[in-house]
């Protein structure tokens, strides 16, 4: 008796993208701010890295952290600007299955990701405000070094085991997607094959995942306002306060805009489509966009470096 053989799909139908369904006549109007806030982040995200690395005054665990998620916005923009921009300025909406899933492990993977840095950031800054005596021996350069690799090692392993199904898998209904880019739960939704695996995977696994970061963040910025309510000298306190202002702003952004998502994609059955696209929009682009731009208002160091950059204060020495 011969066992059944599996062999990666060849099909040579396309997937098809879709953008606002509905507003197709007026996708070269809606291209205009789409291009606008993706080069924004591009720019914004490109000029923090570029100052982490010239500027000596940033070279600490903090900014280190956030050159790691300045990068990973990045990636998750790369990744998914090129299908988008295609689908609305000349209405190219064929994307071939080896893209289309390659598309959707990176947009997945560096969503893990950048849950893992907002975590690593938070750890960094409950050690600096409840050690501050003993932070620069724990959160070291090396120490940084490990984290980020641990974390990315995190998000591209475990988004592994429901993707590669997908390139074995036949999709014999509509091939027709609802977004202009790939993800994993729209791709399964075409497949003629058992998709249990996939199915479960992503909300036992990857979801449980992001919802214990949130949960350890959590915990950590209940102990590091105990610590800050039991110093003495309120501008202590304020000082302490103000150097996890911007990382607070930045988690609001990354999960409120997660578990809205989610609830809309589990819970909003009657909810209109469009509804579901533009909540989509705002996930993969409110972070990249406003976490710079946080930065940038709420930190003094790299507010100090930006001005530097354009010439409008003087060098610090």
């Amino acid at each position: 008796m011969k066992m059944p053989i599996m062999e990666l799909n060849t099909s040579a139908t396309p997937f098809l993208l879709t953008g606002f369904v509905g507003l197709e006549k007026a996708h070269h109007w809606i291209s205009i701010p789409l291009s606008v806030v993706y080069i924004s982040i591009l720019l914004g995200n490109g000029i923090l890295l570029f100052l982490i690395r010239v500027d000596h005054n940033l070279h600490e665990p903090m900014y280190y952290f956030l050159a790691l998620l300045a990068t990973t916005d990045l990636g998750m923009t790369l990744v998914t600007m090129p299908t988008v921009l295609c689908v609305m300025w000349i209405n190219h909406r064929e994307v071939s299955h080896g893209i289309c899933f390659l598309q959707a492990y990176f947009i997945h993977s560096l969503s893990m990701i950048e849950s893992g840095i907002l975590l690593a950031m938070a750890y960094d800054r409950f050690i600096a405000i409840r050690n501050p005596l003993r932070y620069t021996s724990i959160i070291t350069n090396i120490q940084v070094l490990k984290i980020g690799v641990g974390v990315f090692m995190r998000g591209f392993v475990l988004i592994l085991p429901p993707i590669l199904p997908l390139y074995w898998f036949s999709y014999c209904r509509s091939h027709v997607l609802s977004h202009a880019f790939c993800l994993h739960q729209d791709v399964i939704k075409l497949a003629c094959a058992d998709i249990t695996f996939n199915r479960l995977y992503p909300v036992v696994v990857v979801f449980s995942m992001v919802l214990m970061d949130c949960l350890i963040i959590f915990c950590s910025y209940i102990l590091i306002l105990q610590t800050v309510m039991s110093i003495a000298s309120e501008e202590e306190r304020s000082k302490a306060l103000n150097t996890c202002v911007s990382h607070i702003c930045c988690i609001l952004v990354f999960y409120v805009t997660v578990f809205g998502l989610t609830f809309i994609h589990r819970f909003g059955k009657n909810v209109p489509h469009l509804i579901h696209i533009i909540m989509s929009y705002i996930y993969f682009l409110s972070p990249p966009f406003m976490n710079p731009i946080i930065y940038s208002i709420k930190t003094k160091q790299i507010r100090g470096s930006i001005l530097q950059l354009f010439s409008l204060s003087p060098p610090r020495t």
